[in-house]
């Protein structure tokens, strides 16, 4: 069987987390493209030209230590509004998407990009303070200096000239702001048993 979950939203509204649960529930394969470009981010601070280090990534960077700070989170935007790095990117993560047995992949344009073909495409998103707390919650540092980090990175991903975050036309809308993690998992895995069950 080959059946795509897309889920797209901001950082820290809550898609990973959804993204994990889903796939763990239907026995998918799952990728946090974020950390496609994460780890493309490492590389380039180490002095790899963006390009280069996009073109060699193997799965194994993706287990890199690091990838899942604050800065990090920061180089992988700057390196994802590159067109040249998400070019690079893509025939992985479609692939991955279409592998037998089903898979999630949680980003910010599966829906729109990589994987417009999905059977379901989900966007998460989250008010700006609330997603900033809980980005905070896992950094820490100050609370207002995390809050301007998230709202550049909002605009920088909102308004980039190739695939800009936003969420797909047929993408259904599960806002985390004042939702349990437990309720927005059950409302996805629903939509996504609901389409599976259709003929």
């Amino acid at each position: 069987m080959i059946f795509t979950v897309a889920i797209d939203g901001p950082a820290a509204a809550g898609k990973g987390t959804i993204s994990r649960a889903v796939a763990a529930r239907f026995g998918f394969a799952h990728l946090d493209t974020g950390l496609l470009y994460r780890a493309v981010g490492a590389k380039v601070a180490a002095g790899v030209e963006p390009e280069a280090a996009a073109l060699a990534l193997v799965p194994a960077d993706l287990d890199a230590a690091g990838l899942r700070t604050l800065a990090a989170g920061q180089a992988a935007s700057r390196v994802a509004a590159l067109p040249a790095v998400r070019a690079a990117l893509i025939e992985f993560q479609r692939r991955f998407a279409r592998q037998e047995g089903g898979a999630v992949l949680d980003g910010r344009d599966i829906g729109t990009v990589i994987c417009p073909e999905a059977e379901v495409k989900l966007y998460v998103t989250a008010s700006p303070e609330i997603r900033a707390h809980r980005r905070w919650l896992e950094v820490g540092g100050d609370a207002g200096q995390v809050l301007a980090e998230v709202r550049e990175r909002d605009a920088r991903d909102m308004h980039r000239a190739d695939a800009p975050l936003r969420p797909a036309a047929d993408a259904v809308v599960i806002d985390t702001s004042d939702m349990p993690v437990e309720e927005a998992i059950a409302r996805a895995t629903a939509l996504i048993a609901a389409h599976m069950e259709s003929p």
